[in-house]
């Protein structure tokens, strides 16, 4: 029997008495996730992880395969946690630790599984966070305040600063072209990394570049409005615009890490503010009823951390379940296949523009109690707009296939449904007679 035999056979053996092992591990880990549920104890241990770690691989003596083996552990204790979560799901608070004030989310995606790290004065942090001992590319646009670029790109071992003007029509081939010319005139390597450093056009061109450029490369995001904290940040969803219809070229491309600083809203106009609650408005419709009864009371506005957590935690669950949208991620459609629309149409900006387009995408009650909050946060509820011309953007929305879209509708606070719709029966969704949002 020659070598390479003799050592798949030994694989074998080994992979054989791994299995075996390996539901005894699993076994034990039932046994620890009972004693957690009657205690009442959280999932995650941040110190017992961290004792695994470093026991067990003091053992490996081959420094080769050490970072492996790490690896190794690390994947093996996240799946533990979700075989505990999976047993006992009341565990799961979602919010792993909290260190110097600051709040860690896991987003578990497997392989391309990362953190979220949420608190004020986080930037000033980034290198305990990001890896940043490599050239660095931070992309911003016009509109964030210089100082959160430089504050980042300050921590970098070799950094650039991109900046693209500011708004939608950034998201484009021009830009996204003269940002990978520009890396590649600087010598980027696959072992460098893209930052965001401003909103979701910044997250979505940035995403993008990262995606592409040598076939990928490490993307950071360091969200610096509402809107994007609380959604578009995280997820994967990257893009830009083709010919002024949203997100038509893109890809699904995960983050390493998120980081959150909330501080930096506090530069943030108040039209953007309001646009990115409705965002997270949109969430507590279809997921949260909860969280929508905290927009009712007008009390969300006390605690814009704890909107932003809540939010993301929402987000968090549905990416995991569904993470290339092919069936339940497609409820945080809600409001946008009109409101896409109405953006690409009008003057109104994202936020604004999904308020709109929730209104019709909800029943009657649901209706009657969305109304008023999105008046009280000041945002729009009816625009001047060409029902034709809205009509002829939706049919060029991504989302629809054939002859038919699917869109997501709220007939009950708090739960959303997906329905399959013939794209005409869209117009009676955007009559004037039967909503007057539209004028």
């Amino acid at each position: 029997m020659d070598k390479l035999l003799l050592s798949r056979e030994k694989i074998n053996k080994i992979d054989e008495q791994m299995a075996r092992l390996f539901a005894e591990r699993m076994e034990a880990v039932r046994n620890v996730a009972k004693y957690k549920a009657e205690k009442n104890l959280p999932i995650f241990d941040a110190s017992r992880e961290a004792e695994i770690i470093e026991r067990n691989s003091a053992l490996i003596k081959d420094e080769g395969i050490k970072a492996h083996y790490i690896n190794f552990l690390n994947n093996n204790m996240e799946i533990s946690r979700s075989y505990q979560a999976e047993l006992y799901p009341e565990l799961v608070s979602g919010v792993l630790y909290e260190k110097d004030n600051f709040k860690k989310i896991r987003v578990s995606l497997q392989k391309d599984s990362y953190d979220i790290f949420i608190g004020c004065g986080l930037l000033s942090h980034a290198r305990e966070y990001l890896k940043l001992d490599r050239k660095v590319l931070v992309l911003t646009d016009s509109g964030v305040p210089t100082e959160y670029a430089k504050l980042i790109a300050d921590q970098c071992k070799e950094s650039f600063i991109y900046t693209v003007e500011q708004g939608e029509a950034s998201k484009n081939f021009e830009s996204f072209r003269a940002i990978l010319e520009f890396m590649a005139q600087n010598r980027f390597t696959r072992t460098d990394c893209v930052i965001a450093v401003g909103g979701g056009v910044c997250g979505d061109l940035a995403g993008f570049v990262a995606a592409s450029y040598m076939r990928g490369v490490d993307f950071y995001n360091v969200p610096t409005t509402l809107l994007s904290q609380v959604d578009s940040s995280i997820g994967g969803k990257v893009a830009i615009d083709l010919d002024g219809y949203k997100n038509t070229v893109g890809a699904f491309y995960q983050p390493k890490v998120v980081l959150i600083d909330p501080e930096t809203l506090l530069t943030l106009d108040i039209r953007q503010v309001r646009s990115g609650f409705a965002e997270s408005l949109k969430m507590a419709t279809t997921s949260d009823a909860e969280l929508f009864e905290l927009f009712e009371s007008g009390e969300y506005l006390n605690d814009i951390e704890e909107i932003i957590l809540r939010s993301l935690l929402i987000k968090k669950g549905i990416v995991e379940r569904d993470v290339n949208e092919k069936g339940e991620r497609k409820i945080l459609n809600f409001g946008h296949t009109i409101g896409h629309a109405i953006e690409s149409t009008t003057s109104l900006i994202h936020g604004e523009a999904v308020a709109l387009g929730m209104l019709f995408m909800c029943g009657g009650g649901v209706r009657t109690r969305l109304l008023p909050i999105i008046e009280e946060m000041g945002l729009p509820t009816e625009t001047e707009i060409d029902v034709e011309k809205l009509f002829d953007f939706i049919l060029r929305d991504k989302k629809a296939d054939g002859d038919s879209i699917t869109i997501t509708f709220v007939n009950e606070i708090g739960k959303a449904e997906l329905r399959r719709l013939p794209i005409e029966d869209i117009k009676d969704l955007i009559d004037p007679s039967i909503y007057g949002g539209i004028q």
